[in-house]
């Protein structure tokens, strides 16, 4: 009775506590840190600036980067990402809100599931914990790109599902079956036809095992019409707008980018296993004990449903041959519930050792944090004498990650939650405890926004990469940006007729420049990193002022006098 006592006094603090104590996290790990450092090329640059383009314009159909067409991904992502400009201006804070807004709810809804699968407030909480916490989750909260928005919509899409499968009544069930209409609509419309796929994908090998494929075929039709009706205005005004989006949507985005020998960011099948392991951090020692306990316990539908959806994306994301580590986010919150299933069970039944081994290996990497970087700064320094801030932030991120673990390594029953504690700091500190080197040619938005008067006085703007280019054009505000001997994935909209005006390559940038400074004062951003990129910079007139720093160089040309 004492044991039983214990328990629910336990459950009932957990009750009271674990929602606050995860708000509380949210806000200093999640929300604070996103103010503290600049945009990382080339996601953040382009997402802030398509999005405030959109906002400037005043067109909510057709993404345009830079002014020039964009079709790689439909409109709800710049959408949020608008908002989050709107709401709270054009900053850091403003881009990268959506991201950690998202990220949140969808930690939230693995609260919501492992209390409908479990009724148990320690699994709900372990599950939601180590969601939040897990290196790959965390880190895209504080990035301004699509993919957590996405893992969102798919994740309430798969939540309702299971709560469709699950409804006690009629309402409820098709309450359930409208909210995974909506998802899939949504999840569309930041990123195409695998938001509808996914739930077929699981949805129907489960009905079947379960002998429930007469209720999916039932009330599918429902959340069919309520995705069509949630993307199909938007489809029509874009077709209307844009007759060439839905091509180049379909073929390059979807079947080149699966397919295609050719297809962007290839990669081998294997790619996503060790990957799984790398984005569970701080938490990857006990993934395969609790994979293992997972398969053990298939035949119960609860843990059937999270492997099926655990494993059968991973499998088609593994197929594809294009493939990015974000693209696996769908995958971490079965995985966290499977892992905060497990975790709780073998506290119960006091199991220390893989909880212990867990804290242990994670402390030896802190261990061999600390050498190698006090090593490379004695020997070859990362930081310069006028950065001893950011190397000590730095040093914090790894002595809080050292002593978080330690803690679990040595009580790891009553102690096993804290290395979330060091995965927050990690999150919160290190982009902030950055190397100038790495700042410099990761964040060029940083050196840009301390020229900005300057710049904005300018009429003409050019530059040669298109990362820098995006961050130029976002601190100032203008879309107008000239690209000088570089297309990348501007490539498509720079092919249009009316787009011709907005690149210069080496041969015509002498006599290009001549007429940009006869209308006016010239501002521009170049990279300087490579040997071409370096003639690039020669093949610009003498004169003007010039500030450089690391490899990026920032040119005012003022307005040349009439002859």
């Amino acid at each position: 009775m004492t044991a039983v006592a214990s328990q629910h006094t336990l459950s009932n603090r957990l009750e009271r506590w674990a929602i606050p104590g995860l708000v509380v996290a949210f806000v200093l790990f999640y929300l604070v840190p996103l103010m503290t450092h600049g945009l990382w090329i080339p996601d953040e640059t382009r997402y802030a600036q398509i999005s405030q383009s959109m906002l400037q314009s005043g067109n909510w159909v057709t993404p345009h980067f830079m002014g020039l067409r964009y079709f790689e991904k439909p409109i709800a992502g710049y959408w949020l990402i608008a908002i989050g400009q709107a709401v709270f201006g054009d900053n850091l804070f403003g881009v990268r809100i959506a991201s950690a807004l998202t990220t949140g709810l969808s930690v939230w809804l693995a609260w919501l599931l492992a209390s409908r699968l479990w009724h148990d407030p320690r699994k709900s909480f372990a599950s939601a914990l180590l969601l939040m916490s897990f290196g790959l989750v965390a880190g895209e909260a504080g990035y301004a790109n699509l993919d957590p928005q996405f893992a969102f919509w798919g994740n309430l899409s798969l939540v309702a599902l299971w709560f469709a499968f699950t409804a006690q009544s009629q309402r409820a069930r098709l309450w359930a079956w409208s909210v995974l209409g909506v998802a899939c609509g949504m999840g569309f419309m930041t990123k195409g036809f695998l938001a509808w796929l996914l739930p077929v994908l699981i949805g129907v090998p489960f009905a079947l095992w379960q002998r429930r494929i007469k209720e999916m075929l039932c009330y599918g039709p429902l959340a069919v019409v309520l995705a069509i009706a949630v993307c199909l205005p938007w489809a029509l005004m874009i077709h209307h707008q844009e007759p060439d989006f839905w091509q180049f949507f379909f073929w390059n985005e979807h079947i080149r980018r699966f397919s295609a020998s050719d297809a962007q960011h290839i990669q081998p099948w294997w790619f996503y296993l060790p990957l799984l392991l790398a984005a569970s951090l701080p938490w990857a020692t006990l993934l395969p004990a609790a994979l293992l306990d997972a398969w053990k316990q298939k035949r119960q539908p609860g843990i059937a449903f999270l492997l099926l959806w655990l494993l059968l994306p991973l499998a088609m994301f593994s197929l594809s041959k294009g493939k990015l580590p974000t693209y696996i986010l769908p995958c971490l919150l079965p995985l966290a519930l499977l892992m905060g299933h497990a975790l709780m069970s073998w506290i119960d039944q006091g199991r220390s050792t893989v909880i212990r081994l867990n804290g242990l290996l994670n402390a030896l990497l802190a261990v061999a944090g600390l050498t190698g970087l006090i090593y490379l700064q004695v020997t070859r320094p990362v930081y310069a004498n006028t950065e001893m801030y950011s190397l000590s932030l730095g040093l914090i991120v790894l002595m809080g990650w050292l002593l978080a673990n330690a803690l679990q390594a040595m009580r790891p029953l009553q102690l096993w939650a804290a290395p979330a504690l060091g995965m927050g700091l990690l999150v919160a500190l290190l982009p902030a405890a950055m190397p100038a080197s790495v700042v410099n040619n990761k964040m060029p938005d940083q050196f840009i926004a301390e020229h900005v008067q300057e710049l904005s006085q300018t009429r003409t703007l050019l530059s040669n990469e298109l990362g820098s280019a995006a961050a130029l054009s976002w601190r100032l505000k203008r879309p107008d940006v000239t690209l000088y001997d570089t297309e990348g994935e501007l490539k498509y909209g720079l092919d249009y007729a009316d787009s011709a005006t907005r690149k210069v390559d080496m041969a015509n940038i002498g006599e290009w420049m001549k007429e940009a400074q006869a209308r006016g004062p010239v501002g521009v951003v170049m990279r300087a990193r490579s040997a071409h990129e370096v003639q690039e910079v020669d093949m610009l007139p003498l004169g003007g002022k010039r500030y450089e720093r690391g490899d990026l160089a920032i040119f005012i040309f003022p307005q040349a006098n009439p002859e």
